[in-house]
């Protein structure tokens, strides 16, 4: 008889106990022992999947809640997952879509997600270094990657697991999921030299930041290839003020030896972007073109002039989950995924 089929005891089978929910409630409402209802609850590997899932489907009927500071005494786990935003990245939905997918990765585990703020003029590594510290967490995950991230390095050397949204440069390989948004900024400048766009810009990410390189070697070999010239904004990026880029714009756009045609990497520049332009006295899709990345319905309803390629952060959240609990598991693989865009140009 395996331990899967062990009986707890004592209770009716299949009946639902009053009072307040244990792990031997569940037992006796499955027939399983206690034990294994705790494994089961865990994500065991040596337990079937059935087996699991039937403990886990019983524990949310019947609204089972561990006693987390029990749990972290006896195992050393919270079953705590902890996901790092910063005030800026909710907007246009980042950090809500984040979650949206993170919670669906997490449903039917006995994983919990906890936001852990990052404040403003607080270094990114505090709450990192706070979480690891004190046991906060199972694992962590954080986005706006650095080409040699001291937080990925600190959780490395720790040996904590984690998944960044965005790679570093660092030699160990560590679990991380992307866009390609080298691939992005190629095809969004192929995109413009179709439309006849002679002269390309872009406002770009902080320069720390991973991705930027990315951006700047996608569009600098898209021109080269197709023989036009291209530029990096100066002086502004995609944290300055939406009003900054505005006035960055209608200033560039009013020289004669402006761009005509931008590739943005986000929303909320493409809509300063366009505001700029279109107070520069240009029009979009005509005189200049646009091509942004989407990641919600509210920049369509604007319905602005520029194309889109969307970016999904819902699915992104999804395989940041799913790999942090492989990575939790044990999985020692490299663990990475690098979502590649879909254009799907209107002609």
């Amino acid at each position: 008889m395996s331990e899967d089929d062990l009986p707890a005891g004592a209770g009716k089978r299949g009946v639902k106990p009053s009072g307040k929910p244990t792990l031997k409630t569940i037992a006796q409402m499955t027939g399983f022992a206690v034990t294994t209802i705790s494994r089961a609850l865990n994500n065991a590997p040596e337990l079937s999947q059935d087996t699991r899932d039937r403990v886990q489907k019983v524990a949310a009927e019947v609204g089972y809640l561990p006693d987390r500071a029990a749990l972290r005494l006896k195992t050393g786990r919270t079953n705590v997952i902890a996901l790092v935003l910063e005030p800026d990245e909710q907007i246009y939905g980042f950090g809500s879509s984040i979650v949206g997918g993170l919670t669906e990765a997490l449903r039917g585990t006995a994983y919990h997600l906890v936001i852990t703020p990052l404040f403003r003029n607080v270094a990114p590594i505090e709450p990192i270094k706070h979480i690891v510290r004190n046991r906060m967490a199972d694992g962590v995950i954080f986005s706006k990657s650095e080409a040699f991230d001291e937080r990925t390095r600190f959780l490395i050397d720790n040996e904590f697991p984690f998944v960044s949204h965005g790679r570093s440069k660092w030699p160990d390989a560590h679990p991380w999921v992307d866009f390609n948004n080298e691939a992005y900024a190629y095809g969004a400048v192929q995109r413009l030299i179709a439309k006849g766009c002679r002269k390309v810009s872009i406002v770009l990410p902080d320069s720390a930041l991973t991705y930027t390189e990315h951006l700047k070697a996608g569009m600098a070999r898209a021109a080269l290839d197709g023989g036009i010239d291209h530029e990096f904004a100066a002086d502004v990026n995609l944290g300055s003020a939406a009003d900054a880029i505005r006035s960055y714009v209608i200033k560039r756009s009013r020289r004669p030896d402006g761009p005509d045609g931008w590739v943005c990497a986000s929303e909320v520049s493409a809509l300063a972007v366009i505001s700029g332009i279109t107070e520069a006295g240009l029009k979009v899709g005509r005189d200049v073109h646009v091509v942004t990345k989407q990641s919600s319905q509210l920049f369509a309803q604007f319905q602005p002039g520029a194309e889109t390629v969307f970016e999904d952060f819902i699915g992104a959240g999804r395989l940041l989950g799913s790999l942090l609990l492989r990575r939790i598991g044990g999985a020692t693989d490299a663990l990475q995924a690098l979502v590649e865009p879909v254009f799907d140009w209107k002609d």
